[in-house]
């Protein structure tokens, strides 16, 4: 989780010296951004009047790889992806998103951290949609939009409402109703408590459910995580997860439980983050019994804006 205060991130830029663009590293991070941001822009020209001034667009991008063996298979190898491409042609209410999964998130991300730290409930899949943004305000956002996701043309609208994050207590609602060409239609729902006493720590409370014409019964999961910010660099959560599905042809039946205490660190560059996390699972094709395993992962961060 990136628990990082943005001034820790500005003071890291001064102390590095400007052989840092010239190492192996730095280069890999410039060039790799630079695509991103090339791309944005090819994208964004195709909007642009041959009169206009071109606006610059803005690219972020997240990659993150993991080896996340375990006492069942030490060959579990994870990696996610997500592309944010904003055009700035369409006032920056349009985005193309490219991604690793269906670009629905858990929430976690509000406690400083852009990235979900929990999976979703939908397969891992490869996601490109075109979003716009109908509606933005501190309280309420609803984005619709359209793409493929698994080989497969969907549509999708989600309104979410939330209370001040600031706050002691706060909430989070997220319904969405989607189509998929194969599948039919299908509904998320998404409810978070979020519990925060200090400035340095959060509780977190969560359920979601899904259903679509494409299966009989409903998947869901409940998640309780404490977040707990050590410094300006690094971070831990504990967390434990139970997932399974209700109304389906076996009724209602847990599939798995998940128990687990994730650290997180900022290192070598601002942009690169290194975790390790140990976990116990139950789950139901193991007759519950206690699997350990180890996660390790690696992520990195390319964003770039053109001035």
């Amino acid at each position: 989780m990136e628990i990082i205060e943005i001034t820790a991130i500005e003071q890291q830029k001064e102390r590095e010296s400007t052989s840092e663009d010239e190492d192996w590293l730095g280069g890999f991070h410039g060039a790799v951004s630079d695509t991103f941001f090339n791309t944005a822009l090819w994208f964004d020209s195709f909007f642009a009047n041959d009169n206009e001034e071109q606006t610059n667009p803005q690219s972020l991008a997240r990659i993150r790889l993991g080896w996340e063996p375990r006492a069942a298979d030490w060959g579990e190898f994870t990696q996610r992806f997500r592309v944010r491409l904003r055009l700035p042609h369409f006032e920056n209410k349009v985005d193309l998103i490219f991604s690793e999964d269906d670009g629905q998130t858990t929430g976690i991300e509000d406690y400083k951290n852009e990235i979900p730290i929990t999976r979703d409930l939908e397969d891992d899949r490869f996601t490109a949609a075109l979003r716009v943004i109908n509606k933005e305000s501190d309280s309420s956002f609803v984005d619709t939009r359209i793409g493929i996701s698994g080989g497969d043309l969907f549509t999708r609208a989600r309104l979410k409402l939330q209370t001040d994050y600031t706050k002691v207590h706060a909430f989070k609602m997220e319904p969405s109703i989607h189509y998929f060409l194969g599948d039919g239609f299908g509904s998320r729902l998404y409810l978070q408590y979020a519990y925060t006493p200090e400035f340095d720590r959060q509780l977190q409370i969560n359920y979601s459910i899904s259903g679509s014409e494409s299966y009989k019964g409903a998947r869901w999961r409940h998640g309780a995580y404490y977040f707990k910010q050590l410094d300006h660099r690094s971070a831990t959560v504990a967390s434990l997860t139970v997932e399974g599905e209700r109304n389906g042809e076996r009724g209602f039946i847990i599939e798995e439980y998940r128990l687990g205490y994730r650290y997180r660190v900022n290192a070598i560059r601002d942009w690169l983050f290194f975790e390790i996390e140990p976990f116990l699972l139950w789950e139901e094709v193991r007759n519950y019994d206690t699997t350990p395993g180890l996660a390790l992962r690696v992520e990195g961060y390319f964003t770039k804006q053109g001035k």
